[in-house]
């Protein structure tokens, strides 16, 4: 399977640049997967598409405002390092510009010297460094100063207002991305879902590196996915199973909730508790065993998203789908309208 049969046309006014007021208030396409009817909703419309007895499973991951710019310590050179995974308490897994003058030794500082980091090591894998902070006080405190919320490229507009790019129910820090198919979500739309006998299900996966790369080989099988980190309770495994076995559907809020799931079940749809780095790819081909229907945003061409969501309801009814999408103006990607597939 190639990456290019994956493509779609997407006009670029189409790439929402600032989310929709209130949360809610994005809009829905719904796909219905036995019969192939496609229906055009509004998110607070939601509830109609829940039953009673099923599970809402959400990522509680919450976005660091993981994004530092500042300079060469030696020769003033602007620099940009943007934080993916924590690997111990001084250092990173990051993203670097600019790549050629920020070599191992290199010092950069952020907030006239409040933060400093050295450039310890390539990571060839992922183009990108390992960096060693060096400061007084606590790390966070800093970051929350001096760093900036990770927008994805694609968003060109400054963010007013940083809780827009995080869910209402984050909690976990340790994101490089918003898991963006909750930003739909407000607190009273949660609470009527579990009014009506809907169980919220709270899992983690910190979003990382997939979020901001697209696939660069010609052959599906042949991308490696970055490592993220996860976990699911064993009270989360216990729920889910139960559920389960009592008739329930567990929907998915977001992929990053579904690649979770999917880490942790076995072939016979079982969810089993665990935490650690999960490098899971879900295409075409790979079988989908613990997640009954999602709720997700429109993702871009040729990425690993895509993939994931043609794997659950076939790339010809995904593309498809997405054709309507782009026909009925819907507006795409982490700040655009959602999509639930059942």
């Amino acid at each position: 399977m190639r990456t290019a049969d994956f493509d779609y046309f997407l006009p670029e006014e189409l790439i929402a640049q600032s989310p929709v007021e209130p949360r809610d208030h994005s809009r829905m396409l719904v796909v219905h997967r036995d019969s192939g009817e496609v229906e055009h909703k509004h998110f607070y419309d939601v509830t109609s598409y829940l039953k009673k007895g099923d599970a809402l499973v959400i990522n509680e991951t919450k976005v660091i405002p993981a994004r530092l710019l500042g300079e060469k310590e030696d020769t003033h050179v602007p620099v940009e390092v943007l934080l993916l995974k924590r690997i111990n308490t001084t250092d990173w897994e990051a993203l670097v510009r600019p790549g050629r003058r920020l070599k191992p030794g290199t010092i950069c500082s952020f907030g006239d010297g409040l933060l400093r980091c050295e450039i310890i090591d390539n990571v060839p894998e992922i183009g990108g460094r390992i960096v060693r902070f060096m400061y007084e006080g606590v790390f966070e405190e800093l970051l929350d100063r001096l760093g900036e919320m990770p927008l994805p490229p694609y968003i060109h507009e400054k963010l007013q207002d940083r809780t827009r790019y995080q869910t209402v129910y984050a909690k976990n820090e340790g994101s490089a991305a918003a898991p963006t198919a909750g930003l739909h979500f407000t607190p009273e739309l949660l609470k009527q879902v579990e009014d009506m006998g809907v169980t919220i299900v709270p899992v983690t996966l910190h979003v990382g590196l997939g979020t901001f790369r697209p696939v660069q080989v010609e052959d599906v099988d042949s991308h490696v996915m970055h490592s993220e980190y996860y976990e699911v309770t064993q009270q989360a495994a216990d729920t889910l199973n139960a559920i389960r076995q009592k008739g329930g559907r567990i929907v998915c809020v977001g992929t990053t909730s579904v690649r979770t799931l999917e880490t942790v079940a076995t072939e016979d749809g079982v969810i089993h508790p665990g935490k650690g780095d999960t490098q899971i790819f879900i295409y075409p081909g790979k079988q989908i065993k613990a997640v009954d229907a999602l709720i997700t945003n429109f993702h871009l061409p040729q990425s690993t998203l895509l993939m994931l969501v043609s794997a659950l309801m076939g790339r010809e009814k995904a593309l498809s789908v997405y054709a309507e999408a782009v026909k009925e103006r819907y507006r795409f990607f982490s700040f655009g309208d959602a999509m639930f597939i059942e």
